[in-house]
Formats: C-alpha cells, structure tokens, sequence
C-alpha cells in the first residue's frame, strides 16, 4: 500500500509541474541535438563542396571563419568556447545566479549551435557532441522558472539531466548518457538525481528516436576478439591509445592555464590574430591530408570501419593536430567525435602490426583506447563505443581497454581533462568550493 505522504507526493500539482518540466525539457533537449546534428551535417556537406573547387580556398576560408567565430564568441556569447563539458561541470559547483547564467543561458546555446555550424562550414576538426551537452543543460536551466525549482540539489539536477539528455540525442545511446552523467557530471550517482537523469535521458532518446528512427551512430560492427593472442591487442592498443589520448589532454590542459611562451602570449593579448593563424595551420594540415581531416571524422570513420583500413597515410596524425589546433583557436566545437577519429585511424594504423586480430576488432579498440585516453572516463567511452557500432561480441575487451587505456592517460595527465578545464573556468570566475559561513560565523564579524 500507499503510505500517505507518498500518496501526497504523487497526487501534488506542484510535484507533477515539475515532472512535466523534465519531461517536456527532455524532449526539447532531443529535438534540438538531432537538429544540431542535421545542421552538422550540411555543414560538413557544404565544406566539402567549397574545396572541391579548389583545396587552396581553405587558406583564405578557415583564417576568416576562426577569427569571425572568435569575434562572436567574446562580443556575444562569451562562455561558449571550446567543448561545452567544461561549463557544464563548472556550473554544478556555482551557487550564484548571475555567475550560472554566464555559462549556462539559451543565449549560450543559441550561440554554441551557430558557432559550431560555422566552423564546421570551413572545415574546423571540431564535434558537435559536447556542445550539445551545454546546450542540453542550458535548456534545462532555462526552464526552472517554469517549475519554481528553489532547492540547490534540484537546480543541479536538472542540469545534471539536461547534459545527460544531449549526450543520449547525440549519439542515440542511452546507457551512455547515464553513464556520462555518473563518470563525468556528478561523479556520484546521487539517489536524488538519478530519476531525474534517467527520465531525462528516456525522453530525449524518444524524441531523436520519432524524428531520425532507431538508427545506429556508426552502424552495426560485426567483430570478435579472435584467438587468444587478440587479448594481446587490448594490451597494445591500451598503451598507444592511453599515451596518446594523455598526451592530447595535457596539451589541452597546458594551454588553458595559460602558456608562457610566445603563443601563450599571442593567444591572450591577440585572440582573433591568434585563430586566424590556427586557420593557415589547419588549412596546411587539410592540405597534407587531402582534405580528410576537415570536420567531425564521422565519414571517415565510417569508411575505416567499413574498409578495415584507411586510404589515408598519416590520418591519425593529421586528426589528432587538427583538432587540438581547432580547439586552442578558442572557437566552440567539441573533440567527441574527432577524438573517435584520431583513435580509428590508429587502430586502423595498427592492424597492420597486429594481423593477428580482425581489422576491424583493431579499429573498435583504438577508438575505445584513445577516447577513454582523452577523456579518462573508462565507463561512458567503453559504453558508448559498444551502443554506436551495435557490438556486443567485444564486451569484455572493451572494458578492459577502456580501462588499461585510462591507467595509462593517468601516468602522463594526472588529471581528467573536462574536470582541469572547468576548474580553470571557476578560477577565471573567482567560484572556491569553500563552504558558506553560517549565521553564528556572520554575527561574529
């Protein structure tokens, strides 16, 4: 039976408003991330028609459009920079309004979607998936005023929920969501939240899914581990991908502190001179590559994937530059997608050592070894990775690399790349996580 405050609970209006608030917000927070990635998808059309008329356009398209979006960023939508994750756990720690919605405000998702589509115009090695994770939670934000949330452990969950929603659009991947909740929002998985999350994520997949279908993100990956000697790749592709993806995240983490140097400088005195110089760097990498590095990787994933092998000599090399040169421009753009990229062209790098195994086991398990490298988030890489290919037959491996690849990110950057980011975003903000006196402390002063 029922108890009676429980029965209260459920037969509340106000209780039921803000359920409807979730619930309702969940859905937009879906309908959103699939048009995000339509959009994305144009975008990355539209690059690739403007270089084929001639690739040398990049030297003059990328330098305009990195300085431009810088511009925009600091004039008008200061605090959309970069991936988006990095606000989105730095907001969770902020008490005050006004600081919150100078992270998390729908003009910031506003201009996180149109900054985004522009560098993928021209080309930038950026992904959409992180930016929709701010978007998500500033969605949600957003909405408190609808269902009056006052408590503090409230407002934080729903934007725990609404970047776990935009995880689970944008990937159509659920369990993910949850997981990047767990592992990289709230590391902890709050009994008073997880409702929250759950119905969240439930409904944001339900409105991808009416819209696009119950597609799968990279289509469905038939692969096994092999004989024995396979387990010798997990090993191998751990250790490349874990050195490689630490590497990536130092190099991320060092230049948001703020770099001595010469670029260092250049990077805070000069902003927009400064991406537009990472515009002519991205344009020669394009240009090198044969224009395989410009956008999010998703096409050439999928050829990987689908060809056990790339066509292109170096493709993990020129990724892995392209992006980190994208993000340290300053535009906004996530590093989720091009990071599954740069981990596919090294393990597609690497089948050719390990002949032993399948190719495409190989490519799974790079992708998984570099991604849980970058982000040190063995659980949402190893999960996500297994609901985008639809493979279920590399379960344990993937866990295992996952997790091998995270011990070893952790020997070159001791700390998780999104929770360093936001941390510098709370210094910058002046946020400490010390605790606020109490009445008897203030009446003393």
């Amino acid at each position: 039976m029922l108890d009676r405050d429980h029965l209260k609970n459920l037969l509340s209006p106000k209780e039921w408003g803000l359920r409807l608030v979730f619930w309702g917000g969940a859905i937009i927070v879906g309908i959103v991330a699939v048009l995000f990635a339509l959009g994305a998808q144009r975008a990355y059309q539209f690059s690739h028609w403007l270089y084929s008329f001639s690739p040398w356009l990049a030297f003059l398209v990328l330098p305009s459009i990195l300085a431009l979006s810088v511009w925009l960023t600091k004039r008008y939508f200061e605090g959309s920079q970069g991936s988006g994750i990095p606000q989105t756990i730095a907001a969770l720690k902020i008490k005050e309004d006004e600081q919150l919605r100078s992270l998390l405000s729908l003009r910031i998702a506003i201009g996180k979607i149109g900054l985004t589509l522009l560098a993928l115009c021209g080309g930038a090695s950026v992904g959409r998936e992180g930016p929709t994770v701010q978007i998500g939670a500033s969605i949600m934000y957003s909405l408190r005023r609808f269902g009056h949330f006052s408590h503090r452990d409230q407002l934080r969950g729903l934007i725990i929920a609404g970047g776990a929603a935009g995880v689970a659009a944008a990937f159509n991947t659920p369990l993910a969501g949850i997981a990047f909740a767990i592992e990289e929002l709230s590391r902890s998985f709050e009994q008073r939240t997880n409702g929250m999350v759950l119905t969240s994520v439930i409904f944001a997949g339900l409105a991808a899914n009416a819209i696009l279908g119950n597609y799968i993100y990279f289509g469905t990956i038939s692969s096994s581990l092999g004989s024995n000697e396979g387990w010798l790749a997990v090993i191998l592709c751990a250790i490349t991908g874990g050195l490689a993806g630490g590497i990536f995240a130092r190099l991320l983490i060092s230049s948001g502190q703020g770099w001595s140097n010469i670029a260092g400088c250049w990077m805070r005195n000069r902003p927009i001179a400064f991406a537009a110089g990472c515009g002519i760097v991205l344009a020669l990498i394009g240009v090198l590559s044969g224009g395989h590095t410009y956008g999010t990787g998703y096409e050439e994933v999928h050829q990987i994937l689908e060809h056990g092998d790339a066509d292109y000599p170096g493709y993990a090399i020129y990724k892995f530059l392209a992006t980190l040169v994208s993000y340290l421009s300053g535009i906004p753009g996530g590093i989720f997608a091009p990071s599954l990229a740069v981990g596919a062209g090294m393990g597609s790098s690497l089948s050719h050592v390990l002949s032993f195994a399948p190719a495409s086991t190989i490519i799974v398990l790079g992708m998984v070894a570099y991604f849980a490298g970058v982000t040190q988030a063995p659980l949402t890489t190893f999960i996500i990775v297994m609901e985008m290919t639809n493979n279920h037959e590399l379960v344990l491996p993937l866990m295992a690399t996952a997790l091998l690849a995270h011990g070893v990110s952790r020997i070159v950057c001791h700390v998780p790349v999104y929770k360093a980011l936001a941390e510098n975003f709370l210094q910058r903000m002046d946020v400490t996580d010390k605790p606020s006196p109490s009445p008897k402390d203030q009446a003393t002063h």
